[in-house]
Parts: C-alpha cells; sequence; structure tokens
C-alpha cells in the first residue's frame, strides 16, 4: 500500500496552490538546459540538421 509521508504532502500542496509558479520554474529550468545544450553541443544538438547546427553554432 502506498503512502504519502508529511514532507511530501505539503510538496504537493504548495504544488497544486502554486501551480503557475511551478509551471514557471519547470520552463525556465527546460529553457535553461536546452541553451546549454546548443553552447555546449550536446545530444539534442547533434540530432538536428548540419544546417541548423551550424547557424545555432553562430549565435552562440
Amino acid at each position: 500500500m502506498l503512502t504519502i509521508r508529511t514532507e511530501e504532502w505539503h510538496l504537493l500542496n504548495w504544488i497544486s496552490k502554486n501551480k503557475k509558479i511551478f509551471l514557471l520554474l519547470i520552463f525556465v529550468v527546460i529553457v535553461v538546459a536546452g541553451i546549454l545544450d546548443i553552447k555546449y553541443e550536446g545530444l539534442f544538438f547533434q540530432l538536428l540538421p548540419t544546417s541548423i547546427q551550424t547557424f545555432l553554432s553562430n549565435l552562440f
């Protein structure tokens, strides 16, 4: 049987009360991860076509 600890319960309550702030935080983390992936030529950067890679390399 699954039980929820009080710390987890408080976190879930905070998220449900502050959905916009939580979604904004998630969005910012994803954008920063994407920028770092482009800057350091990570996995998703390498999956892009060569022309887009060249454009992004010149941009950053």
